[in-house]
């Protein structure tokens, strides 16, 4: 059961095979369906090893997916071996990239001009609460983006004068005795705790930008124990890496929350650091405070990664082995 279908000619084909045809590699393993360049057409070959209602299915599939492709590409937009696997995994969940028009939501502009914007279904979701709610709480694995779109939208938010100030927390988990060894100050000793805060607000404002920002307290970077008795007016907050506070933490953090604020909490659940004993704030408030009006959770999956494809294989892999052996986790 073959399948012919003619390429755009506004389509580069480089593209949209991808290197090394590694696009066309990618629709053979979702689908079994094999592909072939005739001329200006390609052709769609079911698997034969299959019966005719399977190979008509997967050849649906495949039609769909590469149509897609097309689409993406004619729009302007451009077709990498990530975004590709990441089309295919929707087109298999029924869903259509460019229907959901994720790629024409910007969040902001970088100090280079470069357009900010959600990479995955997901990713567009977390952006939308954010704008619909007061607090929100981002949770997911590592490489979904949660703290880098959370830091895009608060620069954002500042731009457009919504907020007065941005405020960016961190726990320092061993932020005690083994740190009273390292030298400096003790901004000195917790800016390595901050730095992934540092990296995201350099990369969309600029280096010199953040750093006068931050000289004039527009912008503090600071360790969670600092929040303490303060209250925040008109600011954008961000606390990340949550899934290393305690539950009196969170409760403290929360409550520093003013007038005017907006508040987004970014964690992985699947990666505590916290002692023996100690319960974590964002598990706990994932259970309290889920049916509050103003508070959205959006959790984020794996399909949601954006870094290389390897980090998402890592995640899958020790979501299945511990599903396998959950009593390692108690170790």
């Amino acid at each position: 059961m073959d399948r012919k279908l003619q390429i755009a000619e506004e389509v580069d084909r480089i593209e949209l095979f991808g290197n090394f045809d590694s696009n066309l590699d990618l629709i053979r393993e979702a689908t079994g369906v094999e592909i072939f360049q005739r001329d200006d057409n390609l052709i769609l070959k079911a698997p034969e090893s299959v019966q005719s209602e399977e190979s008509l299915s997967a050849l649906n599939l495949a039609q769909s997916i590469v149509e897609e492709f097309m689409n993406i590409l004619a729009s302007g937009e451009s077709l990498g071996k990530q975004k590709a696997a990441y089309v295919i995994g929707l087109k298999k969940e029924g869903l259509s990239y460019k229907e959901s028009n994720i790629a024409k939501d910007i969040i902001c502009f970088t100090h280079k001009g470069k357009p900010l914007k959600p990479k995955t279904l997901g990713q567009k979701q977390y952006v939308e609460s954010i704008r619909g709610n007061d607090i929100v709480f981002g949770i997911g694995p590592a490489g979904t983006g949660k703290t880098y779109i959370a830091v895009a939208m608060a620069v954002n938010a500042f731009k457009n004068k919504e907020v007065q100030k941005i405020i960016l927390a961190r726990p320092a988990v061993e932020a005690g005795e083994r740190l009273g060894f390292l030298p400096g100050d003790l901004q000195d000793k917790v800016d390595p705790y901050l730095r992934p805060l540092y990296d995201a607000l350099y990369d969309v404002l600029g280096r010199d930008a953040a750093l006068r920002l931050k000289e004039k307290e527009a912008i503090e970077v600071v360790p969670l124990a600092y929040m303490r008795g303060r209250t925040l007016d008109n600011s954008f907050i961000i606390l990340d890496e949550a899934q290393n506070t305690t539950r009196e933490q969170m409760k403290m953090f929360l409550t520093r929350m003013g007038f005017g604020s907006k508040v987004v909490v970014t964690g992985d659940v699947t990666q505590i650091d916290l002692p023996k004993g100690k319960k974590s704030g964002l598990v706990e408030a994932a259970r309290v405070l889920r049916n509050i009006k103003g508070i959205e959770f959006c959790y984020l999956k794996d399909a949601d990664v954006v870094r290389h494809e390897l980090v998402k294989r890592i995640i899958n892999a020790y979501d299945r082995y511990y599903k396998k052996y959950p009593e390692e986790l108690q170790e």
